[in-house]
């Protein structure tokens, strides 16, 4: 599988990511990876809807994401695959998906966390599952669309105090 982008957005499917980022990568499918949406048939529903036609979008929970990647009918595919949190993305490696790089588009305001930028809001566990990412060489950024400029996520944890 060709991923073009694993983006963390704890909305997962939208327009920015069905519209935006899906056309400017040119990709042919949106992977929304979560257990909790792909067991939310409203959920679930509602993010098939997002790809307006342009490009087909599957709601699937991470085990299933690692054994789809991992399948050579879908060598050729190009995809974003998108998740809720750096957790998951760790768990998404851990089952053997390689990336180099991860955006951070949006982690939405909940009790306990941060703001890092206007559209990100980290909890202290958020932070140290960005550690461990950074730690295996995988570089993260934050940027919301294609259009915006993006911005190291290490140097903006550091620059806001999430890390000495």
């Amino acid at each position: 599988m060709d991923i073009k982008l694993l983006r963390i957005d704890s909305r997962l499917v939208h327009g920015q990511v069905a519209n935006n980022w899906a056309g400017a990568l040119g990709a042919e499918r949106i992977i929304a990876v979560s257990d909790g949406a792909a067991n939310d048939e409203l959920r679930k529903t509602l993010m098939l809807q997002t790809g307006g036609g342009k490009v087909k979008v599957n709601v699937i929970g991470i085990e299933k994401a690692a054994r789809v990647y991992a399948n050579p009918k879908y060598a050729n595919l190009s995809t974003i695959m998108v998740v809720e949190t750096p957790a998951d993305v760790l768990r998404l490696l851990d089952l053997g998906i390689k990336v180099d790089s991860v955006n951070v588009g949006g982690m939405t305001f909940k009790q306990g966390t941060k703001a890092l930028s206007q559209a990100v809001y980290v909890s202290d566990k958020d932070v140290e599952d960005f550690k461990a990412i950074n730690e295996r060489g995988i570089k993260q950024y934050i940027q919301q669309v294609p259009s915006t400029s993006s911005a190291e996520l290490m140097g903006a944890l550091k620059s806001k105090g999430f890390l000495s």
